[in-house]
């Protein structure tokens, strides 16, 4: 018998299938001739390897957030973060970059038919801040950026948001949240650039948006059944979340050293400050949980190194490597905090995404506007932080702050009432007490355990769940 399917289960098919058609028509036109030889290979090399770094972190952050939620919700955690890359990666050639890198409307937002479904993308003369590389290349790597912001929110709203709800905000923050906030920012004509305001790999852009989302989304969602019963849920594999921060790890010198879109010494900075903030941070988070009377855990290292890859992202070109030490350890004990305050209180952020990237964020916005250096960096006209006598960059900075906070948790807030109001967010209660893989997605995650039967054959049988009141 064949199950009768809904409208709302056809529509995100037919939409798909409406951008197929529609991309037929689109002509091709040639690659752009560099006639004058601005093209540089060896930064085109980079940025390739760069843009497959970034990519990386996606699948990193599912392994990431998989292995810390209940096992009976770590496929449907999991495929939140991947299906990011289908959705955006659809999005961002279609009107996507466009809207963050087109022609700027006011400096607010970019127009949409500048690179209408890439058209003139291939054609079209460099980006004028990457005039070694493509443009091509330049969206691309652009593209990566815009693909694992959503999927950090999943981690705020785990084990309980269906999927489909999912799809959709992906969507909407994509078009409404991240592209505005990309212009804003990075376009040379975006009005926090024009502000005066520096984000150098997406602090901003990536993370506060992305807290801040997570915050409104936990908000809307309201909190889960374990949470209202402060029943502690064991993670479903830490072996799972190890793999994932050593690959958000590998993935974050893509992110950072290849924001600075070349094969430089920018680069090489921003990678050094990278792998520094990262290391002190996590040292930092779990030394701080033993001074509180923890024993020390490969998830306080884990999430401290996050944390610090969080924080050093928004300035990792602009402030010296010594100074890298700092951010790491100051981010990290305050993430750690604020992940203590939110745990006695009634929001139910899962995997405390606010408070490691929204928190991390922020912190490293403003120390950014404490730290950084035009003698590190040599970009004329660059950010001078207050340290080194220019209080004004960091208010500056803290101005940016509060546009961004205010945007990114406002819209992103909206969107959520929105999606809620056409669509049911939240799984029904028995839908959430069988977990989401099954009720979402018909699959499970088996973790056994092999046992010797009387008979000499190895079975597998699964292990009990045990949930500690």
């Amino acid at each position: 018998m064949i199950k009768k399917v809904t409208p709302r289960q056809i529509a995100p098919f037919l939409i798909l299938a409406g951008v197929a058609i529609v991309s037929l028509f689109i002509p091709a036109l040639p690659n752009f001739e560099d006639k004058e030889g601005v093209y540089n290979p060896a930064d085109i090399a980079w940025i390739i390897v760069a843009t497959a770094l970034v990519f990386l972190m996606t699948p990193g952050l599912a392994f990431f957030y998989g292995g810390m939620v209940h096992r009976k919700n770590v496929i449907s955690t999991m495929i939140k973060s991947v299906v990011a890359a289908g959705i955006v990666g659809v999005l961002w050639v279609v009107v996507g970059f466009s809207l963050a890198f087109g022609d700027s409307i006011g400096g607010v937002i970019g127009d949409p038919r500048t690179f209408l479904f890439f058209k003139d993308v291939s054609s079209g003369a460099p980006w004028s801040l990457a005039p070694s590389i493509p443009l091509g290349l330049f969206a691309i790597f652009q593209m990566m950026f815009a693909i694992i912001t959503p999927g950090l929110v999943v981690g705020a709203v785990a084990e309980r948001i269906r999927f489909t709800s999912y799809v959709l905000f992906t969507v909407l923050f994509c078009l409404l949240v991240y592209a505005p906030l990309a212009h804003w920012s990075w376009h040379p004509e975006g009005f926090l650039a024009v502000m005066g305001a520096w984000d150098f790999a997406g602090g901003t852009v990536v993370h506060i948006s992305a807290g801040c989302a997570a915050l409104a989304g936990a908000s809307v969602l309201k909190r889960r059944k374990v949470h209202m019963e402060n029943r502690e849920i064991p993670p479903a594999n830490v072996p799972y979340v190890l793999i994932g921060t050593g690959l958000l790890w590998f993935g974050w010198f893509g992110f950072n050293a290849g924001s600075a879109l070349g094969a430089n010494a920018l680069a090489v900075s921003a990678f050094a400050t990278t792998n520094t903030a990262a290391a002190s941070a996590g040292l930092s988070w779990m030394f701080f949980d033993v001074l509180r009377g923890k024993k020390p855990s490969v998830l306080g290292f884990c999430i401290g190194a996050v944390v610090g890859l969080v924080a050093i992202t928004p300035g990792a070109g602009f402030v010296g490597i010594p100074q890298s030490i700092f951010i790491g350890v100051v981010s990290a004990i305050i993430s750690n905090i604020a992940v203590y305050y939110k745990q006695k209180s009634s929001l139910d952020d899962t995997l405390d995404v606010f408070p490691c990237h929204g928190v991390g964020g922020i912190v490293g916005l403003l120390l950014t506007g404490i730290f950084a250096n035009t003698t590190v960096h040599g970009i004329e006209n660059g950010p001078q932080g207050w340290f080194y006598g220019n209080p004004a960059f960091f208010f500056t900075q803290l101005k940016a702050l509060g546009i961004v906070v205010t945007y990114s948790f406002t819209v992103s807030f909206l969107i959520f009432k929105f999606i809620n109001f056409i669509l049911p967010m939240r799984v029904t209660e028995a839908e959430e007490e069988l977990g989401l893989d099954a009720s979402q997605h018909d699959e499970k995650y088996l973790q056994g355990t092999l046992l010797i039967s009387k008979t000499g054959q190895m079975k597998e049988e699964e292990v009990a769940e045990e949930i500690h009141e």
